[in-house]
């Protein structure tokens, strides 16, 4: 059976930001006198929320009020370059607009900061009605809060759904929501990690997810 809502992740599903981020990053690492990271351990750091992105980031032991100092930097820098090298990766504003026109309902839910998704969803998928990043009163992924708001926005219930990510935070999102998970392959870790952490549907290509979605 297929499906009739399909839940997305952002950073590394449909959009490459790694760039931005690791810009950002090292940006914050700078002011502090830090040493910078690379894009590879960016890419490793990322998918918990930026709290937890600076806190991998920084030097082991570094003070939580250092790592707040440098998290503000980051948020400065992030919220003028978000959009510099950021691109939806290849296929998937075509994928959007293919299920939008089969009546599929579709959300984005991020932990990235809430203003951030709001933009890039406005700058890259205007179409998609709901889209929800990391708010106050919302625990973060992989807690489930995100995608059951979703769902209630869209008036989705979790059977009828199906969750599409790149990490190992959204299978643990989508485990602790009860929904079906995608692992996109094209995103910030490999097919071997994601076995490793209980994956067992892929797509290779945007087209994958369609044909999965509509079956």
């Amino acid at each position: 059976m297929g499906y009739s809502t399909v839940i997305f992740d952002l950073d590394g599903t449909l959009l490459d930001t790694l760039e931005d981020l690791t810009d950002s990053v090292n940006y914050a690492l700078s002011n502090m006198g830090y040493p910078v990271r690379s894009i590879d351990e960016i890419r490793i750091f990322v998918g918990n929320g930026i709290q937890k992105l600076m806190e991998r980031a920084v030097p082991q032991g570094t003070l939580s009020s250092d790592i707040e100092r440098a998290l503000e930097y980051f948020k400065e820098y992030y919220a003028k370059h978000n959009q510099d090298k950021t691109k939806p990766y290849d296929g998937v504003i075509e994928l959007m607009a293919r299920l939008k026109s089969k009546g599929i309902k579709i959300a984005i839910v991020s932990n990235k900061i809430h203003s951030g998704v709001i933009a890039l969803r406005d700058e890259f998928f205007k179409d998609v009605d709901v889209a929800i990043g990391d708010m106050p009163e919302l625990k973060r992924k992989p807690a489930p809060d995100s995608c059951f708001l979703a769902l209630e926005r869209l008036g989705s219930t979790v059977e009828e759904s199906v969750y599409v990510g790149d990490s190992d935070v959204d299978l643990d999102t989508a485990r602790n929501a009860g929904l079906d998970c995608i692992s996109v392959l094209w995103g910030f870790r490999d097919k071997d990690f994601l076995v490793e952490k209980g994956a067992t549907v892929f797509a290779e290509t945007p087209e994958d997810i369609e044909r999965q979605v509509l079956l």
